[in-house]
């Protein structure tokens, strides 16, 4: 089975009202990992390469990894995405990172010009769109800012307005929206002892106004059992709060199809009760290993609660050729 498009994996999500994770990797393991748990579940997914993870283990690197999941699990459909680019203020050609990740294979791109006004965001997007499309590949963009603080990604809540998401889409022909509801980037994304709530009434709102499929960012729930073990073995994450499963629910009730999950899969305490319990351990297999093994079980539970899992076997992938006669060709 070839990559799949993003487009297409969220349509067909929108056929039978599921969402699809998208979560970010920066290593071997953690890929394995993604795959294993959807083998599992039998999910489609979508990986996705953030600019840290970039910084961290190079495009090329990353991409062979994603390319050996498609050939281990052919069944699968996959997903291999250009996690949010920001381009900065000063940069002239703001597309290379993208071209690259096109050249290379990457069936879908994040242009994230939400830092810009309205009009550079569109002028930006659109160029990107027209590009990407050109080859096949769908656009995710952003309206509206979230909060927290991931990577090199900061800024404070600005909820994305219903009225103008309608006119950025109508302007840019994105095939899926990020939106901000109210979630925030990094495990950290409410105050402690806070009730965690949503602004689940502008999903319907934006999804009514725009038809396409809308995304979550900044949506892992940071698990109890994970951040125990954590704080178990020497860690200090106490006012770790992450987004309830129960609220990404009600957001694929009402229209999001795709959930970008990247803390969870960081939060390993694993690694952490290896060294506590068997310091004479030092061989990265010995710690990496029960790493992989707990992320496996936290992405499995996640592909249940959205609703992804058995629907793998539901679609035959288009190829970039295929996607791009369909969906962009007039």
């Amino acid at each position: 089975m070839p990559f799949a498009t993003l487009r297409q994996v969220l349509e067909e999500a929108e056929k039978k009202n599921y969402g699809v994770g998208a979560y970010n990797v920066n290593n071997m393991e953690q890929i394995q990992a993604i795959m294993n748990a959807a083998a599992q579940t039998k999910s489609p997914v979508i990986i996705q390469a953030s600019r840290g993870a970039l910084k961290h283990s190079d495009m090329v690197y990353l991409w062979k990894l994603m390319e050996a999941a498609t050939i281990k699990y052919p069944e699968i459909p996959v997903v291999v995405h250009l996690d949010h680019y920001r381009p900065p203020y000063c940069q002239s050609d703001y597309r290379e990172p993208i071209k690259k990740a096109i050249a290379l294979g990457f069936t879908s791109v994040m242009i994230d010009a939400s830092h810009f006004s309205f009009e550079e965001n569109v002028r930006i997007t659109k160029e990107v769109v027209e590009y990407a499309h050109s080859f096949g590949v769908s656009v995710e963009a952003e309206l509206g800012t979230l909060g927290g603080i991931e990577e090199d990604i900061s800024g404070h809540v600005q909820l994305t307005d219903p009225v103008q998401a309608k006119k950025f889409v109508e302007l840019t022909g994105v095939d899926a929206l990020a939106v901000a509801i109210g979630t925030s980037h990094g495990a950290y994304k409410f105050l402690a002892g806070s009730n965690p709530k949503l602004a689940i009434e502008l999903v319907h709102q934006i999804k009514e106004q725009t038809g396409i499929p809308l995304v979550m960012h900044g949506s892992s729930s940071v698990p109890a059992d994970l951040k125990d073990t954590i704080n178990k073995y020497g860690g200090k994450m106490d006012d770790a709060i992450g987004i309830p499963i129960e609220a990404i629910q009600e957001g694929i009730r009402n229209g999001v199809r795709k959930i970008n999950v990247d803390s969870d899969s960081h939060m390993v305490g694993a690694i952490r009760k290896v060294f506590a319990e068997q310091p004479d351990k030092f061989d990265p297999r010995d710690y990496l290993g029960p790493a992989r093994e707990a992320i496996t079980k936290c992405v499995a539970e996640n592909m249940v609660s959205f609703g992804t899992a058995g629907h793998a076997g539901d679609y035959t992938c288009l190829t970039l050729e295929e996607a791009k006669k369909k969906y962009y060709q007039k």
